[in-house]
C-alpha cells in the first residue's frame, strides 16, 4: 500500500463527498468459543442468488443507517457473480421466516478468509444475536484452512462495532480513509439514511 507523507491538519471535502474512517482488524488463530448454536425459531440459511430483490431487501434493511450502498447499485450479473461464487458463503438470518441479518464470508485469497459482511437489523440489536452471530462466522471461518480472518469497520458504523469485534477475537492493524460521493445525494441510499453522518447538498 502507498504511504501518503500529509500533513497533519483539517482537509475540506467538497460538499456532496464523504471521508470514511476505515478500520481493519485480523485475528491469525481459531479463538476458544462457548456454544454457537441459535435459539429456536431462528434460522440461518444461504443466500438465494435467484432472490436478488429479497437479498437487496435485507442488505437494506441492515445496512441502510450504516452507509451500505454498494450492492444497492450493483448490477444483477455482478452481485450475482459473487453471491454464487463457489468460495464465497453468503447467508440470511431469519427469525420464523423475517430476515433479520446477513453474514458473508470470502475465500477467495486463501489462506485468508474476510469476514465481508456482518449485520443485524435495528429490532435484533442488543438481542446476543450478534454474539451468536460472531460464533457461527468463526467456527465457519476456522473449519477451512485459513491462517488468517480479517475484517474491516469503519465510523459509519454501530458505534459499539469495533469493540465488538475486538472482544470477538480481532486486533486492529491498519486505518484507511475512503472518501466517496454521498450516496444519498444521487438516491442510492434515502436522504433519512444514516442521520448521524451529516447530509451537505452541493448547491
Amino acid at each position: 500500500m502507498q504511504k501518503l507523507d500529509l500533513p497533519l491538519g483539517y482537509y475540506e471535502l467538497p460538499k456532496g463527498r464523504l471521508a470514511n474512517v476505515v478500520t481493519c482488524l485480523e485475528m491469525t488463530s481459531r479463538p476458544a468459543l462457548r456454544d454457537a448454536s441459535l435459539p429456536e425459531g431462528y434460522s440461518l440459511r444461504p443466500v438465494d442468488v435467484s432472490d436478488l430483490d429479497g437479498y437487496r431487501r435485507i442488505f437494506r434493511k441492515v445496512g441502510e443507517d450504516l452507509m451500505w450502498f454498494s450492492r444497492l447499485i450493483m448490477p444483477d450479473e455482478k452481485l450475482a457473480a459473487i453471491l454464487g461464487h463457489p468460495k464465497v458463503e453468503s447467508y440470511v438470518l431469519y427469525q420464523g421466516n423475517a430476515a433479520i441479518g446477513i453474514l458473508e464470508l470470502d475465500f477467495k485469497d486463501m489462506p485468508n478468509c474476510e469476514l465481508a459482511f456482518f449485520g443485524l437489523a435495528k429490532e435484533a440489536i442488543g438481542s446476543g444475536l450478534g454474539r451468536v452471530l460472531m460464533n457461527i462466522a468463526i467456527t465457519k471461518a476456522w473449519e477451512k484452512p485459513i491462517t488468517r480472518l480479517w475484517v474491516h469497520t469503519c465510523h459509519f458504523d454501530h458505534p459499539n462495532a469495533l469493540g465488538f469485534y475486538k472482544r470477538s477475537g480481532f486486533e486492529p492493524y491498519s486505518l484507511m480513509v475512503e472518501i466517496h460521493d454521498d450516496p444519498r445525494l444521487a438516491g442510492r441510499l434515502p436522504r433519512h439514511a444514516s442521520p448521524h453522518v451529516a447530509l451537505l447538498d452541493p448547491q
